[in-house]
């Protein structure tokens, strides 16, 4: 597709990768667009051996400690080993897979397991906090735990890739002032800075075209549903239910998009973003 065919819709403003489910990951300068999503992204996660299911911080009262752990790859390209950053400032290697596992065990007083391959069939659990007017697909939740099951082979929740704009981030915190909507919350993988004047949520009217990203090529294909996690204290946030609430009240509980990959490639921090 020529560029001219396409519009300019922003640029790239941060890169991120989460090489471990659920734990806090990497801001990078670029990353490898993959058919599977960013390269490394999710390439590992947690496996509760009690049970067969994958942990999720979408469980907080179970797995809240593993939001708080940070993972890289050793060698900075999204192979090799991965680091967990525990937060005492002790780092375990995947490479030393049963030190690692002995100290995760410790940690959330579960026997769990480090997996980097899904297991068939594999479920996560989600708690729905005790708050009103939590609805999906026509049905509301209220302080109660559902659950899901994965897509085959992956330790994604759905889609692989997940874009959001400083917008809709800006627009957030016009209309709840003093929540920190820092992008940390929603874990996305690439943050887009709008083209001059562009204000709102921007990205929802992206669902359903294409996004042209430096060399990558991605087709936007549902709003991001936003859960508990983006309440949880993470670093220097504290916890803040309001965060969901905002997404609930303002955008049907969405904020960002997510992505299927059309085309590998390289992105970096820069890039000319263009809507197809």
């Amino acid at each position: 597709m020529s560029a001219a065919s396409t519009e300019v819709v922003g640029h790239v403003v941060r890169l991120h990768r989460y090489p471990v489910k659920s734990m806090g990951g990497e801001r990078l300068e670029a990353v490898r667009i993959t058919p599977r999503g960013v390269e490394g992204d999710r390439a590992g996660a947690l496996v509760d051996r009690g049970t067969g299911r994958v942990v999720s911080a979408k469980r907080p009262r179970t797995w809240g400690a593993v939001f708080g752990l940070s993972a890289s790859f050793a060698g900075g390209n999204g192979d090799g080993p991965i680091v967990v950053r525990f937060e005492d400032g002790e780092t375990v290697s995947s490479a030393d897979r049963r030190r690692l596992e002995v100290r995760l065990s410790t940690l959330l007083d579960r026997d769990v397991a480090f997996a980097t391959e899904s297991p068939e069939g594999a479920t996560c659990e989600y708690h729905w906090p005790d708050m009103d007017g939590l609805v999906q697909d026509g049905r509301t939740y209220r302080d109660e735990i559902t659950s899901w099951e994965l897509p085959t082979g992956e330790f994604f929740d759905s889609s692989s890739l997940h874009v959001l704009t400083t917008a809709s981030l800006e627009h957030l915190r016009g209309l709840v002032p003093g929540s920190d909507f820092h992008p940390d919350r929603f874990r996305p993988n690439i943050i887009i800075e709008p083209a001059a004047g562009a204000r709102g949520f921007v990205e929802n009217a992206w669902v359903g075209r294409a996004l042209h990203i430096g060399e990558a090529r991605m087709q936007v294909t549902k709003p991001c549903l936003r859960c508990v996690m983006v309440t949880l204290p993470q670093g220097d946030l504290p916890k803040d239910p309001r965060v969901l609430r905002a997404a609930f009240d303002h955008n049907g509980g969405n904020v960002g998009v997510k992505c299927e990959v059309a085309g590998a490639g390289t992105v970096r921090v820069g890039d000319e973003v263009r809507l197809a």
